[in-house]
């Protein structure tokens, strides 16, 4: 598990989303589980688990994109810790994190990911799922919408 300094949100793998006793230890009190290809976490009940199954790539319906990124966003608005997990914790873990920072923060996507790259090891952030992520939260229509 990684945080994201400044932050408590954390990033990490689906190993780590199941360890309950590292959860714990770390003061994580809800996990977002984003990997499709993993079964569902069976955690303890006092954390709260919030599921979007995403494949890591293109075709993700937009609902789910748009779910996953505004209940991390109101995690990091409500300041509670997080993990934000999928199979490796390298592409869609941190894309929707970062996505959901920056929109609570009004910073661009691109600034936040890379600012994060440069303090971190490397990540694998599929560029077609990087691009819908960033549209659902930039583009004209969810502006108009009121939406991000």
């Amino acid at each position: 598990m990684r945080q994201i300094d400044g932050h408590p949100l954390w990033v990490g793998n689906a190993r780590d989303a199941r360890d309950v006793k590292a959860l714990l230890d770390a003061g994580i009190e809800a996990v977002v589980d984003l990997a499709v290809n993993e079964p569902p976490a069976v955690l303890t009940r006092e954390l709260v688990y919030l599921r979007f199954p995403l494949v890591d790539g293109d075709g993700n319906p937009e609902w789910v994109l748009r779910a996953a990124v505004a209940a991390v966003r109101g995690l990091v608005r409500d300041r509670v810790t997080a993990l934000v997990a999928c199979s490796m914790g390298l592409s869609r873990a941190p894309a929707v994190a970062v996505v959901a920072l920056a929109a609570e923060t009004g910073r661009r996507a691109e600034d936040v990911l890379s600012e994060w790259t440069a303090r971190r090891t490397a990540l694998d952030v599929s560029a077609s799922l990087w691009r819908e992520l960033v549209g659902i939260v930039s583009g004209p229509e969810s502006a108009a919408r009121g939406r991000f």
